[in-house]
């Protein structure tokens, strides 16, 4: 018995030593889920150099799409994500039955117009073909734009950040507007006169912004944030990533790549 006892207490040892390993190495890592575009390049080159030097791990699994790195957000795979806004959350959420919330807001790349065959805004034409993305909330975004560019006029009841056909008041130059997958529509700039491509997906398709012939008016809805599952928005490392992008540091780097005000910057970060 006395033998048995005492590789009890050792293994029982050893389990606890081990748990205790594996918490410190949780509560000094931060794992964040990354996609192609500018707001996970922007977090590996300016925020984790910050974040490391306070003592953080940061663990980076990348995902083709945004859809599956909230599903991996909500299930604990990951810890945040810096590729969203807060109307995708606020949709995924509704849809996901999920908890997501904004740590803090983050510089935005705008949604443009672009076009592969014309060089200004004035050569709409009547029947022009418009291509915008189809998630709910770019949707909103490009209709918005639209009106923007006096194209459309939209119905002024609907304040909300989404937005449909259904809400076209006006549409003068009778366009064709197609709804996309975002993704496809860097790919299909020549089947259209003009198309509408969120700044991420203009980044990935290594489009220049300075060929923008429009960019949006960031509305608060449409800021990039840092999204993390809501009972993890009190936790230490969580309050150091709001740091850092609030940190002289940051706001440095963002000054020193910001050519052509290619960032907005929110003006409450927190």
């Amino acid at each position: 018995m006395g033998l048995m006892r005492k590789l009890l207490l050792i293994i029982c040892t050893c389990l606890l030593l081990m748990a205790c390993g594996k918490q410190q190495s949780t509560e000094n890592q931060i794992i964040i889920g990354t996609s192609p575009g500018p707001y996970s390049q922007l977090f590996m080159d300016a925020v984790k150099p910050i974040l490391e030097k306070q003592g953080y791990q940061i663990k980076q699994i990348d995902f083709s799409d945004l859809m599956q790195a909230d599903v991996a957000l909500q299930q604990g795979n990951i810890d945040i994500n810096v590729d969203q806004h807060t109307a995708y959350m606020t949709d995924f959420n509704q849809n996901k039955n999920a908890n997501l919330v904004a740590l803090t807001h983050i510089p935005t790349v705008p949604t443009a117009i672009y076009s592969a065959h014309h060089i200004s805004l004035q050569e709409i034409k009547q029947g022009s073909k418009v291509a915008i993305p189809n998630d709910p909330s770019n949707t909103a975004r490009a209709y918005r734009l639209l009106a923007k560019a006096g194209w459309i006029t939209l119905n002024t009841t609907n304040k909300s950040s989404i937005l449909s056909k259904n809400d076209i008041q006006s549409n003068p130059y009778k366009l064709k507007i197609t709804e996309l997958d975002a993704g496809n529509i860097p790919r299909t700039m020549n089947d259209f006169d003009y198309s509408v491509i969120p700044g991420s997906r203009a980044y990935a398709a290594k489009i220049d912004p300075k060929k923008a012939l429009l960019n949006e008016d960031i509305i608060p809805e449409f800021e990039l944030v840092v999204a993390v599952k809501a009972e993890n928005i009190g936790k230490p490392w969580a309050q150091a990533v709001v740091n850092a992008y609030n940190s002289a540091q940051f706001k440095q780097y963002v000054k020193e790549h910001n050519a052509e005000n290619y960032w907005h910057l929110p003006d409450n970060k927190t």
